[in-house]
């Protein structure tokens, strides 16, 4: 059962010059996933570095996860996949990675996450529950979402968008399986720590 801390990788807040660094303090605190975001760079690029996060995960029993890209994803052997709304079919992407974790968005759309599961989804994200700074455009969604989720769905669902301690504990006291952060855990002045405290939370 996937539950816990999902850390996101960002280009600015994780520079390639620091990033093996930067998550394995994320996994010393206990981060259970590990997504490699980057919207820019090419595969060629991403490679090395995907194959080196993914030995980073092995060693720390965490799993991890590719954003948006099916042939990285092969490539390095990530443990998955999470894919947004415009990207390929997901009866496609579970057709070329087999048994492999596919993640899909599904912003505040409990409908969407149901087709998914009922599309072989291994788990569905909903957000931004609060204001981004990753991503300053998401619609903020309510969280109804969630209790709306935890009746409807048997596969587990993550949460993102805008989250701090604070914000989590109540997310997932209402229910959440994952919780997805960016800002707060890279630009903490501890990441291990900062991680650890998202993970007592569970």
């Amino acid at each position: 059962m996937l539950k816990g801390l999902y850390v996101i990788t960002d280009e600015k807040l994780t520079p390639y010059d620091k990033i093996f660094d930067m998550v394995e303090q994320s996994l010393k605190g206990g981060a259970k996933l590990v997504q490699l975001r980057d919207k820019n760079n090419t595969d060629d690029f991403l490679l090395p570095i995907a194959k080196d996060l993914k030995k980073l995960c092995n060693k720390y029993d965490a799993l991890f996860i590719v954003n948006d890209r099916i042939e990285l994803t092969i490539k390095s052997d990530a443990d998955g996949i999470h894919v947004g709304e415009e990207d390929v079919d997901i009866s496609e992407i579970r057709k070329a990675l087999r048994d492999k974790i596919v993640g899909v968005s599904c912003y505040g759309d409990v409908e969407r996450a149901i087709l998914m599961e009922r599309l072989s989804a291994t788990y569905v994200a909903f957000g931004s529950f609060y204001p981004s700074l990753t991503k300053p455009k998401s619609k903020v969604v309510d969280k109804s979402v969630i209790t709306e989720a935890k009746r409807f769905l048997k596969i587990p669902f993550c949460v993102i968008g805008g989250i701090t301690v604070e914000r989590a504990k109540e997310l997932i006291e209402l229910g959440a399986d994952l919780v997805a952060v960016i800002s707060d855990i890279w630009t903490a002045e501890n990441i291990e720590e900062r991680a650890r405290e998202y993970v007592e939370l569970f």
